[in-house]
């Protein structure tokens, strides 16, 4: 399991007044209660692989499927009781012995779960010696084109785009 920074830590730069700071400090043991109980309901169905602060300094609980078929990587925010279902995932099937595709990303935009359920996927592909992650831009992802581009290219995929059929492929390669 991976843990990065806390939103505990204080910059000396930021000059909270004790109010602000006690607000701060009361959302983190909420998010930190609700981890426990979430913890405790993910686990109970899923690998529970990682716990992640976004950029906005919430907690998330990340959790896989894999039934050798196809790989989930799913994300839970913890500011909120977990109702059995995930806030973010990332779908995924095995290719072949080399290759992960993605079929799928689902849930909100602009919030760093693309990103944390991304590391993840990467860390499965190298935890079993897979050499490529791929996936399809479709027509349905066109209004949304830039967006990909940039997200994948991040990433570090390279990204194909055919501009005439409104489709391209991305491609992740262990070796870069």
């Amino acid at each position: 399991m991976m843990f990065q920074k806390s939103a505990f830590v204080i910059d000396e730069r930021e000059n909270k007044n004790p109010e602000e700071l006690k607000e701060e400090i009361e959302d983190l043991e909420f998010q930190v209660f609700r981890m426990q109980e979430n913890l405790k309901e993910i686990a109970k169905k899923w690998q529970v692989i990682g716990i992640e602060q976004t950029k906005e300094n919430n907690w998330v609980i990340i959790y896989a499927s894999d039934d050798g078929d196809t790989c989930k990587i799913m994300l839970n925010e913890c500011d909120s009781a977990f109702r059995g279902m995930w806030d973010f995932s990332i779908q995924a099937q095995y290719a072949n012995e080399n290759t992960i595709h993605i079929g799928d990303i689902k849930g909100p935009e602009n919030k760093g779960y693309g990103s944390i359920c991304m590391h993840y996927l990467k860390e499965v592909a190298k935890e079993q010696n897979i050499q490529y992650i791929t996936g399809d831009i479709a027509k349905r992802d066109w209004d949304h084109k830039e967006r990909l581009v940039h997200f994948y290219k991040k990433h570090n995929f390279k990204v194909n785009i055919d501009k005439e059929s409104k489709s391209g492929d991305i491609e992740w390669n262990l070796v870069y």
